[in-house]
């Protein structure tokens, strides 16, 4: 439970130039005034990010949104109107006073309001944006509970507002409006089909003119153990494989039984995209502390409801095994 007084007191943190984690409804963000550039180069030296990737700015209501950018087109009002508050993040051409350190430098900015009624206590008694990407290490796998977030980045934060396990589990769908036509940049909990209908148009899923996005590079949201993303038909041929070499083997399976005698650190996953994806970073978590050679995890079906969490585990795999991660 936050009380009104943890809720004062992170703003008051916010205020000061300070870091607070919070819950949204996708994962745990790593907040900071957003207005200021200085508050916002602590976020990146507690995740170790890159200076040239953007982060969010999360505002507690649309009507914010003309304070981040140029000027505010009839589809994002659209958009807002139907989704947000929601796990939405578009991008629009920045207003003059960004900082250059919130928007990797770029022309652009990308705002979101969250629904996570702790997020919206504590935007509110802000009174301002908060820049927050996800509340853990750089590429690493994202906080999805206020423990995650603790056991991470310790007493690097200033306050930790304990909102419980988050809904959705995986960040927020990002959509760029700033050029000619909509572009999905990162696929989430509201799916492409879904901003079509809003938008009454086409929304591109590849674009090569979009801007740096967060989460977007080919290795993200990665545990320490090599991840390898495995098709259905060959999962339990590749477990017998690696176990024949002598292998510790932990595995996220979309079957329930694991195979006869196989000594394999075994989850199985939940059979629906929504509570798969709620599911899926504390599972990973769990299975990369399970001290084993390789995580195995079975692919989920290729069809569209399963896009967002086939595009966080293949981005894990290709993290887990980039060279500078071990």
């Amino acid at each position: 439970m936050v009380s009104d007084r943890d809720i004062e007191r992170a703003a008051g943190i916010l205020k000061a130039g300070g870091l607070v984690a919070f819950p949204t409804e996708t994962v745990y963000g790593l907040g900071a005034d957003a207005s200021s550039a200085d508050a916002v180069r602590k976020i990146f030296a507690a995740k170790n990010r890159p200076a040239d990737h953007p982060v969010i700015v999360h505002v507690a209501d649309a009507s914010q949104l003309a304070d981040w950018v140029i000027t505010v087109p009839e589809s994002a009002k659209k958009l807002g109107r139907a989704l947000w508050p929601g796990p939405l993040t578009i991008i629009l051409q920045r207003a003059a006073g960004v900082p250059d350190v919130v928007t990797g430098g770029q022309d652009t900015v990308a705002v979101r309001v969250p629904s996570h009624p702790v997020a919206q206590r504590l935007l509110r008694a802000f009174g301002g944006g908060i820049a927050a990407p996800s509340a853990n290490r750089f590429g690493r796998i994202s906080a999805t509970t206020a423990a995650h977030v603790r056991k991470e980045l310790g007493d690097a934060v200033d306050i930790v507002l304990d909102g419980g396990a988050a809904d959705v589990g995986i960040e927020s769908t990002i959509v760029d409006l700033s050029g000619t036509q909509p572009a999905l940049l990162r696929p989430g909990a509201i799916t492409r089909e879904r901003l079509e209908t809003v938008l009454d148009a086409a929304v591109l899923t590849v674009s090569h003119n979009a801007p740096r996005a967060p989460g977007t590079l080919a290795g993200h949201y990665a545990p320490q153990t090599p991840l390898v993303l495995i098709e259905a038909e060959d999962f339990e041929r590749q477990v017998a494989r690696l176990l024949e070499q002598q292998k510790q083997v932990a595995a996220l399976a979309r079957r329930i039984h694991r195979p006869a005698d196989a000594d394999v650190v075994w989850i199985a996953a939940p059979r629906d995209a929504e509570h798969y994806a709620h599911e899926l970073y504390a599972t990973v978590r769990t299975l990369d502390e399970a001290g084993c050679d390789v995580i195995l995890v079975e692919a989920p079906p290729p069809a569209a409801e399963w896009t967002a969490v086939r595009d966080r585990l293949t981005r894990a795999a290709t993290g887990s095994l980039a060279p500078e991660n071990g």
